[in-house]
């Protein structure tokens, strides 16, 4: 088998796990053995052109299934909302650079709202090693807190109107953590704080970036991301091939 290729997958579970948030295992052993956490799936939906990117939340290689976790934000995604258990789904993957992974180093996992749950595949890998700060809008939004858990992961959650957690900023809560590395993904204003923080510990600091794609291999151009190179000039790379997970020296300013 290739590196990714398309497949159609059995859809084996399907819940809501919060207003608008589906949680979906697909069936697919051939495509989770190859699978890393960070990447991610293009899915085909009949009668829609385009395939819908969703971050690959859980990798089970004994049962040979893969989680998508995603969030309802327009037709294509209303429509995959509506599938159920035993359905079959076409899927793309696993596509894209994942996140870099070290049990021996302490790893901040700094997550908001539909960004979360990319994290979750990392946090299984890492166990202990793994503190995940979570943020989320409000208590109803908090999602996969017990999965996070149950991955030896400590968990520390944010809400932004003080209904759950910590009240404020997911980035003002992980201030007090000590860490060697951080992965993020979640809203622009967060990724830049989370590189912020980064810097400031002089850690190691990898972001996963949220854009709309097209292809998600690089072809259709649609995922353009200003980059820099090792000289520090800037050019443009492509979120779904080059990434979508990114040392942050990498991303150039503006891009986040």
């Amino acid at each position: 088998m290739k590196p990714f290729d398309s497949v159609l997958c059995t859809l084996t579970e399907a819940a809501e796990i919060a207003p608008g948030i589906f949680d979906f295992r697909l069936r697919c052993p051939e495509l989770a053995a190859l699978a890393l956490p960070g990447q991610f799936a293009q899915v085909r939906l009949p009668g829609h052109i385009l395939r819908r990117p969703i971050s690959l939340c859980g990798i089970d290689r004994e049962r040979g299934e893969l989680r998508l976790v995603f969030q309802v934000r327009g037709e294509g995604t209303a429509e995959l909302a509506r599938f159920q258990a035993g359905d079959s789904l076409e899927i793309l993957a696993p596509l894209g650079k994942g996140f870099p992974l070290d049990r021996a180093k302490r790893t901040l996992l700094l997550g908001g709202g539909i960004g979360v749950p990319p994290l979750l595949a990392a946090a299984r890998e890492l166990g202990e090693a793994a503190v995940a700060v979570l943020g989320f809008r409000t208590r109803q939004a908090v999602i996969l807190e017990e999965d996070f858990r149950a991955a030896g992961a400590r968990v520390l959650i944010a809400t932004d109107d003080g209904s759950y957690g910590f009240h404020g900023l997911v980035t003002e809560l992980a201030a007090g953590e000590d860490f060697d590395v951080l992965l993020a993904c979640g809203p622009g204003p967060m990724l830049r704080g989370a590189k912020a923080l980064a810097e400031e510990r002089g850690a190691a600091g990898y972001l996963s970036l949220e854009q709309r794609m097209a292809c998600g291999v690089g072809a259709c151009l649609g995922c353009a991301v200003a980059l820099l190179d090792e000289s520090g000039g800037e050019y443009y790379g492509h979120v779904c091939k080059d990434g979508p997970v990114f040392p942050m020296e990498s991303i150039a300013e503006g891009a986040l």
